[in-house]
C-alpha cells in the first residue's frame, strides 16, 4: 500500500511532501548501496539485497564496506528508522515491492563486451516471483537494447504471467560526490514505454528538483554511455594538449583554463595528467566500441581516447626513470593509491598501474593513501604502507603524487624537501604550483609544464 511522506526524522532533502514506496535494490555495491540508502532517506522502505554474506553481515551490523562521504551517516540514520533494510532474498524482497531496481555489477570480457550474467540472473529471480505488478528498473550501466531482454527474461520467467514494465534510469553518479549527484543530479533519465510506469518514477522522483528526461529505453541506455564516453575523451583530449605543450613550452593548464571559459567546452573535466581509470570510464569505452561494432561501426575515436589514455601512464613512469635514472633499489614514496580522490576504489586505478610497474623494475615503494590502503594491500604486497603522506617522502628518493587528494596539496613542502634524501617530485596531477617548487629547490616534474625546469 502506497502512502503519503512522513513527518517524524524529516530527511532535509525534502522539501515538499512525497508518495513512500516500497523499493528493492538488488546489489549493494557503489550504486546499488547510494541507490538504497538514498531512496530510504527520501522516506521510502527499502530493502537492499546482496549475494555476499560477508557484505550483508557488515552491513547489517552499521560496518559500510566502501567509502563515500556522507553514506555511512545515512546508512546508520536509515537503519534505525527502519527504512533501510538488509537481505539476501531476491524472491521475498522483489515479493514485498512495487519497485525493483537492478544494481548489479556488468564487468567488461575480454573483448570488450559488457558481462550481462548477473543482470540476467537476477531478472530470471524477480521473473519467478513476481506477484503483481511491478516497475523493474535498470539502474547497471548496459549496453542498449539490455532493457528488452530484460522484458524477455522476465516473461519467460513469470509462469503466471503478472503484468510489468521495465525502465531503464541510468545512474549519473560520481565517487565522492554520490551523495550529492543524487539528491541534486543534473537530470534524470527515465527510459520506458508504459504510461503507467511513468506516473510511478515520477512520484518516486518528485522530492528532488531536477530536469527529467522521457525517452524509449534504448536511448536512455546510450545516454549513459555517450556521456561517460564523452568525458573521457575530453581527458584524453586534454592529455594529448599536454603532450604537445612540454615540446612547446606551453602550459596545459593555462591551455585549460583558455578552453574552459567558452561556454560551448566548459573546464570539467580538462585536468591533465596520468589519465583516468576506475570502474566506469574503462568498462564503458571497452563496451560501447564493442557495441557499435557489432552493429557495424568502428568507433575509432574511442579507441584512440582508449589509447592516450593508456599511453599516459607510460608517459608518467617514463617520466620517473628519468628523474631518478635507475629505478633499481631506490626508493620511492607514492601519495595516492585510488583513481580519485574521495573514495577508496582502486579498480583500474592508475596508481596501481604505475607502482606495479616501480616495483616490477626494483623499487621499494612507500606508499599512503587515506582511504584506499587496506583495499590496495592484496593488489600490492609488496609495497610499504606509511600512517601519512610525510612518512612516505622519510628518506625517499623520489615522491610521486599519482591521486589529487586535498590533503597532499595542504602539506609543508619545505618540510618534505627535508624529508627527501633528494628534492625530487613527479607531480602526475599537477598540484602543485610550479614556480614555489621550484623556488623550494625541488627538482619538479609534472604534466604539460615542463617550462619550469627550463634554466636558459
Amino acid at each position: 500500500m502506497i502512502s503519503e511522506g512522513y513527518k517524524a526524522g524529516m530527511s532535509p532533502y525534502l522539501e515538499r511532501r512525497f508518495i513512500v514506496q516500497k523499493i528493492a535494490v538488488i546489489g549493494a555495491g557503489y550504486v546499488g548501496l547510494v541507490t538504497a540508502t538514498c531512496l530510504a532517506e527520501l522516506g521510502n522502505r527499502v530493502v537492499c539485497v546482496d549475494n555476499d554474506p560477508k557484505k550483508l553481515d557488515a552491513l547489517k551490523k552499521g560496518v559500510i564496506p566502501i567509502y563515500e562521504p556522507g553514506l555511512k551517516e545515512l546508512v546508520l540514520k536509515n537503519k534505525r528508522s527502519k527504512r533501510l533494510t538488509f537481505s539476501h532474498q531476491i524472491a521475498e524482497a522483489t515479493r514485498k515491492s512495487d519497485i525493483v531496481f537492478i544494481c548489479v555489477g556488468t564487468p567488461a570480457r575480454d573483448n570488450g563486451e559488457a558481462d550481462l550474467a548477473a543482470v540476467e540472473k537476477v531478472a530470471t529471480q524477480i521473473g519467478k516471483a513476481l506477484n503483481g505488478y511491478k516497475v523493474i528498473v535498470g539502474k547497471s550501466t548496459v549496453p542498449a537494447e539490455t532493457g528488452e531482454r530484460i522484458r524477455r527474461t522476465i516473461q519467460l520467467s513469470n509462469p503466471k504471467k503478472f503484468p510489468f514494465d521495465v525502465v531503464s534510469n541510468p545512474e549519473f553518479l560520481r565517487e565522492g560526490q554520490a551523495i550529492s549527484d543524487t539528491f541534486k543530479p543534473d537530470r534524470i533519465v527515465l527510459g520506458l514505454d508504459s504510461k503507467r510506469a511513468e506516473k510511478i518514477m515520477r512520484a518516486l522522483y518528485a522530492p528532488i528538483k531536477a530536469p527529467i528526461v522521457v525517452t524509449n529505453i534504448p536511448t536512455a541506455e546510450i545516454i549513459k554511455h555517450a556521456c561517460n564516453c564523452f568525458l573521457a575523451t575530453k581527458i584524453s583530449y586534454i592529455n594529448a594538449v599536454a603532450q604537445i605543450c612540454e615540446r612547446i613550452n606551453a602550459d596545459v593548464e593555462k591551455v585549460a583554463e583558455g578552453m574552459g571559459l567558452d561556454k560551448r567546452i566548459g573546464r570539467s573535466f580538462l585536468n591533465a595528467g596520468a589519465g583516468f581509470g576506475g570502474y566506469c570510464f574503462p568498462k564503458d569505452l571497452d563496451a560501447f566500441i564493442y557495441m557499435a561494432g557489432e552493429k557495424g561501426y568502428d568507433f575509432d575515436l574511442l579507441k584512440a581516447v582508449r589509447a592516450i589514455n593508456a599511453e599516459q601512464a607510460k608517459y608518467l613512469l617514463r617520466k620517473i626513470e628519468k628523474t631518478l635514472w635507475i629505478l633499481k633499489d631506490k626508493t620511492i614514496g607514492v601519495l595516492g593509491l585510488s583513481f580519485k580522490p574521495e573514495t577508496d576504489d582502486i579498480r583500474n586505478s592508475i596508481a596501481l598501474d604505475i607502482v606495479k610497474a616501480l616495483v616490477a623494475a626494483g623499487a621499494k615503494v612507500k606508499a599512503y593513501d587515506p582511504k584506499a590502503m587496506e583495499k590496495a594491500k592484496e593488489a600490492l604486497p609488496r609495497v610499504k604502507y606509511c600512517a601519512n603522506a610525510y612518512e612516505a617522502c622519510r628518506d625517499s628518493h623520489c615522491l610521486v603524487v599519482l591521486t589529487e587528494w586535498k590533503e597532499f596539496v595542504q602539506l609543508d613542502m619545505a618540510k618534505v624537501r627535508r624529508l627527501l634524501c633528494q628534492p625530487m617530485v613527479i607531480d602526475g596531477r599537477n598540484m602543485f604550483d610550479p614556480a614555489q617548487m621550484k623556488k623550494l629547490g625541488f627538482v619538479y616534474q609534472c604534466v604539460g609544464r615542463e617550462w619550469v625546469n627550463d634554466e636558459k
